[in-house]
């Protein structure tokens, strides 16, 4: 199985250098059938990666540019009357894919956004009278450009809750960055193909759901989650104060898939708290809903996180 996974990864590597975690945190998404929100500023590769990824496993893939003009229809699809017939046909849009890129979802407003998180929740179109079942996988990776507050309709809570990860996306080092330079200029990207087969895609979405969790650590995680809503009682008083709500049961389910991922990443047998740590500020990050005291102190979600982390004990 891991072999695949490198696999994959070589592929992926061939027109995307590092990001590494923007990787990683897409394959979870694939493996755990979990959509991912991914923010970055423009030019990091965050479409380019999304692309060579549905290339590599051989799905269908689609991309949509949100606009403040967009309209439902123009993602779900919709009846269009055909006078040669008269009758009404189904003109399906590009949700009907495996992979769709919901590129700076913040742009389009709430009519579209929430078009999309239902089918998102659903995983079902309905059009007319006739409801259509998505074929499986399908996973929206939705990305929005933190530094525009021009023009743009911030995602309510209640939809970002819709998605599994947020994955900040961050500079290429130098080195990297000498690289990416080198094979744009010169054209040295290499073609990527298809390296897995639907099947096999199914067979390690098993094998993640086989890696073990002993219940000390299944209980550090379900902690984890409390502490955020409770922090007086993991010696974390501040957290009323910062926090107007913490972390919802949706991100104990998530957690509790995500973190058998990473261990499946790593290609181990079973999920260790080091596991739990490292993707615990991307299933959270996006959840926690900031009090008008913490923004005014410039405090992010992050840095709360770090200190739930501190704070609550490690079996």
């Amino acid at each position: 199985m891991n072999t695949m996974i490198n696999q994959i990864r070589s592929e992926v590597a061939k027109v995307v250098v590092g990001q590494e975690k923007m990787i990683d945190g897409l394959l979870i998404g694939l493996l755990c059938e979990g959509h991912i929100l991914i923010e970055g500023i423009p030019g990091l590769a965050k479409t380019t990666t999304v692309k060579a990824l549905s290339q590599t496993l051989g799905l269908g893939f689609k991309r949509v540019q949100f606009t403040p003009d967009l309209l439902p229809s123009d993602i779900l699809g919709a009846e269009v009357y055909d006078p040669k017939s008269n009758t009404f046909r189904i003109k399906q849009g590009p949700i009907f894919t495996n992979l769709l890129l919901a590129d700076e979802i913040n742009r389009a407003p709430a009519k579209v956004q929430s078009a999309l998180l239902e089918v998102m929740a659903e995983r079902q179109v309905t059009l007319g009278e006739e409801s259509f079942r998505l074929p499986p996988p399908f996973l929206v990776m939705a990305t929005q450009n933190p530094i525009e507050q021009e023009g743009v309709y911030p995602l309510p809570e209640a939809q970002l809750d819709r998605f599994m990860l947020k994955i900040k996306v961050g500079y290429n080092t130098p080195e990297e960055e000498l690289s990416i330079a080198r094979r744009v200029a010169s054209g040295m990207n290499e073609a990527i193909r298809a390296v897995l087969e639907p099947q096999a895609l199914v067979d390690l979405k098993e094998a993640v759901k086989k890696v073990h969790i002993d219940e000390p650590v299944e209980r550090y995680m379900i902690d984890l989650i409390t502490a955020s809503r409770e922090g007086e009682k993991y010696g974390l008083p501040e957290l009323g104060r910062y926090l107007q709500f913490g972390a919802s049961p949706r991100v104990s389910i998530d957690m509790f898939k995500a973190v058998r991922a990473v261990a499946f990443l790593k290609g181990k047998e079973f999920v260790t708290p080091s596991d739990i740590a490292s993707i615990a500020k991307e299933l959270m990050r996006h959840r926690l809903v900031l009090s008008y005291e913490a923004e005014a102190e410039g405090i992010t979600t992050d840095e709360l996180i770090e200190k739930i982390l501190k704070a609550v004990p490690i079996p």
